[in-house]
């Protein structure tokens, strides 16, 4: 639609904008309202289905006889959020306890057997603060970190009994690495802590000792904009002493501790299927203050079980000059043969690791096996990109997906080691074609504890999501890899939301489930695939029972082109058939290669819907109807399909306002439009280029393309190939063209590539040079999701308080 004429004359050109708008910027006569403001709280209803407990995680032990039940905080405080921490390397570093910063902690731990239901509750210690457990490859220990005010604790739960003790710490160090893996014999674990004797945290020199450099020649290192990297030497002094650790072996039984290796900084330490070997990732100087740690140089190595080291697989510069949508040369993607006592498996690019590079062959997948002495074998090459192998359960066989970036396409491929060279197709469609997704193998565990398909002679089982034009109903096949024949034996029935978890022990008749509706969350159930007798094994209740009257309905409609779109209808308590209300459409833009899949229906009208963090769903209590998911596809040439991204999003809008319009549920007038992230780009664009909406909100979004300049989201060319699209789709270069009402909301310590804080902090500038109406709310703390209880509050406040003045009032 276009942009009507407003009453303030506007530049057209999007490079003499930019222009003004800096000078506008620039300029102190502009008056403007800013100011901290106390926290703010939303109506007392979404504050009581906010802190209400959220519902349990679930998992299960190897053997898929008993549950665990993981209670967690809903959310932290912005105490908790607040407790320093370090922006390094690409991570974040809490130093108090020498973790990664942590914003979920488990309370609580409840261990139900499925065949007589009874229940355990985990012995725990006050002071609950703990991460999820980790089951040993027996399943009849649990392990966990306990987190404190000055360190970390390694934990260890029996499962029958459910009594714990500390294994050790508070010494743990869990930086780059999770702090501990479960050895093959379940009796042992490795761990990660503080090295002897560490000392003192590097102290910041008070006055420098000279300016910060960075200099580069004849490297191409169009990497993307990662956040939180290393900038200074003081920098790479504190990622060093929090990333070094010291590796031990801590035997359950006797709690003795085994130093294996010298101190270093590891990114893990994996034990072969067999224990008498160690995989490490060691990561070295000269660190990279370009990309971040996982990706600075390193060395790939086989240690004894003793740390004694057998074989340097590679030593690795940092991956800087990684093709754009490419992969690094040499060894990656390293990982032991599950069933195979001592075998490892990697990649390497036959291509330089440059797509764009015409290659019969992308990738070659090696294998080495103990001692480790002779050279490689080839098992087999790819004609396209590794994208992972499922090993199954005969030793040396697998799944082997391979992907064509340009296309979007996935294929796998059955292979066994013992053939070399050998691939045999057997799945081959689009990566976007969920009507036709075969679902991914039912994976288990061996008995040292590596995951592998699930395997019965030439059978293998599939588990999906079942998408259709309905809505999503889950299945679950048996598979033949030779005949490729499958045989269906379970699917959601209509009308209901119900999934396959897993087998149950050693048993194919029966399964585990969760169920769920629109009015019924989820629990778990026993479900006899033979009689369909279900038997429940938990009782969840409604977390918001004041909300069970929310209507929701799967609505179907078209674009002026005739592209079929969809999205989710929700309809607040009390509605009234023919009543006209103000109406949300909440969105995320999405890139397709062809119109058939982009039209696919992806979810399910029918699964219970959670109200929890800043949704969009509470705008159901304020009396909004909301259309969430609205499909915003741009479909095309995955080369060029950005040249058209405006006039298509403006399209899928219009279409979604005409059909709810048209069902007699939406006052065109009273339309707001949102979006979290590239859904908060959308929603700029949307205002600068249509006017559909009464108003937006625009969250920890990214605005100016030129801040990006080697890509975003799917785009393939820089802003020197294409620099007249990446001021096109800058909604920042129309600021002088959104003329509705825009609240920006941003968290001050936004981490995710691309969307740094000072894209809103400019666009928000922008506007007011324009006299706009804008909001800016920056949330201290907050990255780019938000955690913080008080944060959440505030930030339904502001979207509910912004949408009532310019919405809902309009």
């Amino acid at each position: 639609m276009k942009k009507k004429e407003d009453k303030v004359k506007r530049t057209k050109s999007p490079f003499l904008t930019l222009v003004l708008a800096v000078l506008l910027i620039l300029s102190s006569s502009i008056s403007h309202l800013s100011a901290q403001e106390p926290y703010r709280l939303p109506p007392k209803e979404i504050v009581d289905i906010l802190d209400a407990p959220p519902l349990p995680q679930v998992s299960f032990d190897p053997s898929r006889q008993t549950m665990l039940l993981s209670y967690y905080q809903a959310m932290p405080s912005i105490e908790e959020l607040s407790r320093p921490f370090y922006r390094l390397a690409g991570t974040r570093i809490t130093p108090h306890d020498n973790s990664r910063q942590t914003l979920r902690f488990f309370t609580k731990f409840v261990l139900k057997d499925i065949k007589s239901g009874r229940e355990i509750t985990v012995n725990l210690p006050e002071e609950p603060r703990y991460s999820q457990p980790e089951w040993s490859p027996d399943g009849k220990y649990l392990a966990f970190l306990r987190h404190l005010d000055n360190g970390l604790e390694l934990w260890l739960a029996e499962a029958s009994s459910g009594q714990t003790r500390k294994l050790f710490g508070p010494e743990m160090n869990a930086v780059i690495s999770d702090g501990f893996t479960w050895m093959p014999d379940s009796r042992s674990l490795l761990i990660t802590a503080n090295p002897e004797g560490r000392g003192p945290e590097p102290r910041a020199p008070r006055v420098p000792v000279g300016p910060n450099v960075q200099e580069t020649s004849g490297k191409f290192a169009q990497v993307a904009t990662f956040q939180d990297l290393l900038r200074t030497p003081y920098d790479e002094k504190l990622f060093e002493y929090y990333a070094t650790v010291q590796v031990y072996r801590l035997d359950l039984a006797s709690n003795q501790l085994e130093r294996i290796g010298p101190p270093g900084i590891y990114q893990y330490v994996n034990p072969s299927p067999d224990g008498q070997f160690l995989l490490v990732k060691k990561i070295k100087r000269p660190f990279s203050y370009s990309v971040p740690f996982s990706s600075f140089s390193h060395t790939l190595e086989i240690w004894d079980s003793r740390g004694q080291m057998v074989k340097i697989i590679a030593d690795l510069p940092a991956a800087e000059e990684v093709p754009r949508n490419g992969v690094p040369a040499g060894p990656r993607s390293p990982e032991w043969q599950p069933l195979k006592p001592a075998s490892l498996t990697w990649v390497e690019a036959l291509d330089g690791g440059d797509p764009e590079k015409p290659a019969t062959h992308r990738d070659r997948v090696l294998s080495l096996e103990a001692p480790f002495a002779q050279d490689p074998a080839e098992l087999f090459r790819l004609p396209q990109r590794f994208q992972g192998i499922i090993w199954l359960g005969k030793a040396g066989q697998g799944l082997v997906t391979e992907y064509e970036w340009k296309k979007r396409w996935r294929t796998t491929y059955y292979f066994d080691a013992a053939n070399p060279g050998a691939l045999r197709k057997i799945f081959d469609l689009s990566s976007q074609d969920q009507y036709n997704d075969p679902g991914r193998p039912v994976m288990v565990s061996t008995s040292s504890g590596q995951s592998i398909a699930l395997q019965d002679g030439d059978f293998i089982y599939l588990s999906g999501n079942g998408a259709s034009p309905e809505g999503d109903r889950p299945f679950l096949d048996k598979f033949n890899l030779k005949t490729l024949m499958k045989t269906r034996l379970f699917r959601c029935e209509k009308g209901v939301y119900e999934v396959f978890v897993a087998f149950v022990g050693t048993r194919r008749d029966r399964i585990i489930t969760s169920f769920e509706s629109p009015t019924t969350p989820p629990n778990y159930y026993l479900v006899d695939l033979k009689s369909r007798k279900k038997t429940a094994l938990t009782s969840f209740p409604d977390p918001a029972p004041q909300l069970t009257a929310v209507r929701k309905q799967l609505v179907k409609y078209k674009r002026e082109d005739g592209l079929e779109l969809s999205g989710f209808l929700y309809l607040p308590p009390g509605y009234k058939e023919g009543e006209r209300l103000p109406v949300v459409v909440w969105a995320y833009p999405m890139e397709y290669n062809d119109p058939a899949t982009a039209s696919q229906v992806r979810g399910s009208p029918y699964r219970f819907t959670f109200y929890r963090g800043p949704s969009q769903l509470f705008f159901l209590t304020q009396g909004y109807a909301l259309l969430d998911n609205a499909q915003m596809p741009v479909v095309g040439d995955p080369k060029t399909m950005n040249d058209t991204f405006v006039p298509q999003i403006v399209a899928n809008a219009k279409a979604a306002i005409d059909a709810l319009d048209q069902m007699g549920i939406a006052d065109r007038r009273r339309v707001g439009v949102g979006g979290h992230s590239y859904g908060a780009f959308m929603t700029a664009n949307l205002l600068a280029h249509s006017d559909l909406f009464a108003a937006g909100i625009a969250r920890s979004g990214a605005y100016n393309r030129t801040l990006t300049p080697f890509g975003f989201q799917n785009e393939r060319r820089t802003l020197w190939e294409a620099p007249d699209l990446y001021l096109k789709v800058s909604p920042f270069m129309y600021a002088n063209k959104i003329n509705e009402p825009i609240l920006l909301i941003h968290g001050e310590a936004d981490n995710n590539s691309g969307t740094f804080p000072i894209q809103s902090e400019r666009l928000f500038a922008a506007l007011k040079g324009f006299g706009a109406t804008a909001r800016l709310v920056m949330l201290p703390y907050e990255s780019h999701g938000y955690a913080a209880r008080e944060s959440v509050l505030h930030v339904l406040a502001e979207m509910i308080d912004w949408f009532d003045r310019y919405v809902k009032k309009k």
